[in-house]
């Protein structure tokens, strides 16, 4: 099971700025299920409210109408790559120096933390978080004698290395960053007079919001009273986005990179159609995470598309197995197949991916007890065979069912008739746009090198 890492949303110049931002993070909710956090700025003061959980359950009413006032704020959905499942590493990560008060929101990891944390303790920092994101804060007030904020933001920006989408608050500015390859999606739009950041553009749908563009990689946005400044912290370098926001990650009604989402997974399913056909009853996907490609799959190939797996809208995350014994409980509860399409038929299942393979075997082998008579399966995206170090959450190659074992072994393991992934060919061929992708999970060509210490904690609470 991969899991997702953060989301941000921030906007300016909007009298409901804490209601929009709630929105705007309750819209990019898939994109981390932790922790959520809101901070805005009254004219004063940086007001904030973060806590565990779903956004749902982080604000009531009494936050977004009366505490959170200003027309400024910005938002933190997190799931946490680098940082252990706390409270203090909840985002934004908030601090005050000298007449300033700075908050900043992440999404990536960091390739350099460990030698830059011990750097800045040895300078006599002292950190209150787990978090990558404290480093940069740090930076930050390292260089601000002297300089102005933009300038000290970009000395800070040039130590570090690694995937970062940011947003910071700092007294009655909002900035934007996007790291120079490029590596996480960032986007920015229009609603009325207000300016509004996001990581995936469902956040402006929900709030209809104009799209304007793509943050570029290695560019600085600076919004200061209501007028918008771009700059370039740093040129771009081997740009690499992320493939997997393509594959996996992002919303499917959302544009990232400048590709209408669904439209590049059904891209997938179809040349994954062309490379990998078999004869089948019909096309079905294991809800959610197949059925676009699962679309273009059966268009291509002319199978019908069923929905022979029943998802139950109504399970979170927090789901208690009743008992050790009942260990795909679990796995149960959240799909359920439709019986009378699995009798003696010849299924073709569409998955996005697999990581560990557990969670499909257990699925694949209800269908086999339902009385299957073939199983096939077709796999989006390459096999995953490396661990990223940009942050999404596959860390060691240990995890990693691909990275050990042969594509006739997985099947094997899984309890399949046959297994077909898309090639690196047939993933370019359905997401080139001309820009550069990293596909490093996939070949082990990393864009960024890292250190053996990359996702080592320096210390635990």
């Amino acid at each position: 099971m991969k899991k997702e890492y953060c989301g941000l949303f921030g906007i300016y110049g909007h009298p409901e700025a804490a209601r929009m931002a709630y929105f705007g993070l309750y819209a990019l909710q898939h994109r981390g299920q932790e922790s959520a956090g809101i901070v805005t700025w009254d004219g004063r003061k940086i007001r904030e409210q973060k806590g565990m959980g779903l956004v749902a359950d982080v604000f009531s009413e009494h936050h977004l109408g009366h505490q959170l006032k200003g027309d400024i704020s910005m938002g933190h959905i997190r799931y946490s790559t680098t940082g252990a499942s706390l409270i203090r590493n909840a985002q934004p990560f908030l601090v005050r120096f000298k007449d300033m008060s700075i908050a900043i929101g992440h999404n990536g990891n960091l390739v350099n933390t460990y030698e830059l944390r011990r750097e800045l303790e040895e300078q006599g920092a002292i950190f209150q978080t787990t978090m990558d994101s404290e480093i940069i804060v740090h930076l930050i007030a390292r260089h601000m004698n002297g300089n102005s904020f933009e300038e000290a933001l970009i000395k800070a920006m040039s130590r570090i290395k690694g995937a970062y989408s940011l947003l910071i608050l700092a007294n009655d500015k909002l900035i934007a960053i996007r790291d120079p390859h490029g590596f996480r999606p960032l986007s920015i739009g229009r609603v009325g007079d207000s300016y509004v950041f996001a990581s995936e553009t469902c956040a402006f749908d929900l709030l209809e919001a104009e799209f304007l563009r793509c943050v570029e990689p290695g560019e600085m946005i600076t919004i200061d009273k209501g007028k918008l400044y771009s700059s370039r912290f740093a040129e771009p370098s081997r740009v690499s986005a992320c493939a997997f926001e393509l594959i996996y990650f992002a919303r499917p009604d959302s544009m990232v990179f400048n590709q209408e989402v669904y439209q590049a997974r059904k891209r997938m399913g179809m040349v994954l159609a062309r490379e990998a056909p078999v004869e089948a009853d019909f096309v079905m996907p294991f809800p959610d995470s197949g059925m676009y490609a699962g679309v273009g799959y059966a268009q291509e190939s002319g199978l019908p598309f069923e929905m022979a797996m029943i998802r139950n809208h109504y399970v979170g995350r927090t789901f208690i197995q009743p008992t050790q014994d009942m260990r795909d409980f679990g796995v149960r509860v959240k799909l359920n197949p439709a019986k009378s399409m699995i009798r003696n038929r010849r299924l073709l299942i569409v998955e996005d991916s697999i990581v560990r393979g557990t969670t499909i075997k257990t699925r694949v082998k209800k269908l086999r007890e339902l009385g299957a008579r073939e199983i096939h399966m077709r796999v989006s995206c390459p096999p995953i065979r490396y661990p990223c170090f940009y942050g999404i959450d596959f860390s060691s190659k240990g995890e990693l069912i691909a990275a050990n074992h042969s594509v006739e072994d997985i099947a094997r393991y899984i309890g399949l008739d046959s297994l077909h992934y898309l090639s690196i060919e047939g993933l370019m061929a359905s997401i080139d746009n001309g820009q550069g992708f990293c596909l490093a999970c996939f070949n082990e060509d990393y864009p960024v090198p890292y250190s053996p210490n990359c996702n080592k904690l320096c210390f635990e609470w």
